[in-house]
């Protein structure tokens, strides 16, 4: 256990017992509770309608999220820079990040019609049913579209504020703004790419890779993890030990995301499987298949995976998992993903951070894709 406590003086509140990563994952639970009660508050004085619809679900959304990764990267981050005392700035910067992932996945979820997240119909799924259920007029998706795209933008919005409320108050405000900014920025940037890339039939593994680091490896390790340094005084050798242990962890997680949207259990995912093969959307599993399949002349697999006009039905989509299977690529996407956790782990040990500290962040590692080899010379 870290010698590391918050206390009184910080947003969290009076909690006064050693903090973990795991901890702080958890404890960021009490900084959101806190926040969006305030936040509902404020948007019932502005419109209680407004309020009802909108701000009661971006909060619900929020506070069914996942294993609040992106706090315990960030808490990471911090402590590997030097970070220690109290941790009420890392759990209000983690706070912000789970909001940041609150509109991504509203949005994405828009973008990619899925029906399920977190085991629970969609955002939009939600206000279309809302929509019919009060006998509204005009198309309820039409409706549910744009309802959910300003309830992502309220999640953003909340995002900000709070992470604002950490930069006035910190020494480092300047530091952590500017990567604020890189990560909303960079999050746009992926989510584009993505739409483009399935608009244009494309299947390059470079343009894959591209995707999956600026959708997802940025703002879901290397920014955290950055941001949390961001808060001290760290150095330019630590940062971007961090950056590069990032970005490997981050785009392993990826990698890992798209195995499991195409062969995952939605019993256990929490959303459907196979919605990113339906809609033939460019991942690196999907691009190196593809390679693959051309390289060996097998003319079925390329039919299977080729861009097509409209959704797939599930036989076909049967046919481009079998595909998938047939040309290595899974085998293939498994040794990388076990390559880039390695790499980030040694690229972490580079920081110079405590033995604890590197176990910390080998483990969450090993949470966010898998069972990783252990680098960190203790046990994970």
């Amino acid at each position: 256990m870290l010698a590391l406590r918050m206390t009184a003086a910080g947003p969290a509140g009076c909690v006064d017992a050693p903090l973990t990563a795991n901890d702080a994952a958890r404890a960021v639970e009490t900084v959101l509770e806190k926040f969006l009660d305030a936040g509902l508050c404020r948007a019932r004085e502005v419109d209680p309608v407004f309020a009802g619809d909108v701000a009661d679900r971006v909060a619900a959304f929020t506070r069914r999220g996942g294993k609040r990764l992106r706090t315990a990267f960030a808490w990471c981050g911090w402590r590997a820079a030097g970070g220690e005392g109290d941790a009420g700035a890392v759990l209000q910067l983690g706070a912000a990040l789970e909001l940041v992932q609150a509109c991504a996945l509203i949005h994405d979820d828009v973008m990619d019609g899925s029906l399920l997240r977190r085991g629970e119909p969609a955002v939009h799924v939600d206000f279309a049913r809302m929509h019919r259920a009060a006998e509204m007029t005009g198309p309820p998706e039409s409706f549910a579209t744009a309802a959910a795209v300003l309830a992502g933008d309220l999640a953003l919005a909340w995002a900000d504020d709070l992470l604002t409320e950490n930069a006035l108050r910190s020494p480092h405000g300047w530091r952590l703004y500017r990567e604020w900014q890189a990560l909303r920025g960079e999050m746009v940037a992926g989510q584009y790419r993505d739409i483009h890339a399935q608009a244009a039939g494309s299947s390059g593994v470079d343009e894959a890779m591209t995707i999956a680091t600026l959708k997802s490896a940025l703002y879901t390790v290397e920014r955290p993890l950055a941001l949390g340094a961001s808060l001290t005084a760290a150095d330019a050798r630590t940062v971007d030990a961090l950056r590069s242990a990032g970005r490997c962890a981050g785009l392993a997680f990826q990698l890992r995301d798209d195995l499991l949207g195409a062969f995952g259990d939605p019993a256990l995912t929490g959303k459907p499987s196979g919605d990113d093969l339906r809609v033939r959307k460019l991942t690196y599993l999907l691009a190196v298949a593809t390679r693959l399949a051309e390289d060996s002349g097998d003319e079925e697999a390329v039919d299977a995976l080729g861009p097509v006009t409209a959704p797939r039905s599930d036989r076909t989509i049967d046919r481009m998992r079998a595909a998938l299977e047939r040309t290595g690529a899974r085998a293939v996407v498994e040794a990388k993903i076990t390559e880039l956790a390695g790499t980030s782990l040694r690229h972490f040990e580079e920081t110079g951070a405590a033995p604890l500290v590197r176990r910390e962040f080998a483990a969450l590692v090993d949470q966010a894709v898998g069972m990783v080899p252990d680098l960190t010379g203790e046990s994970t």
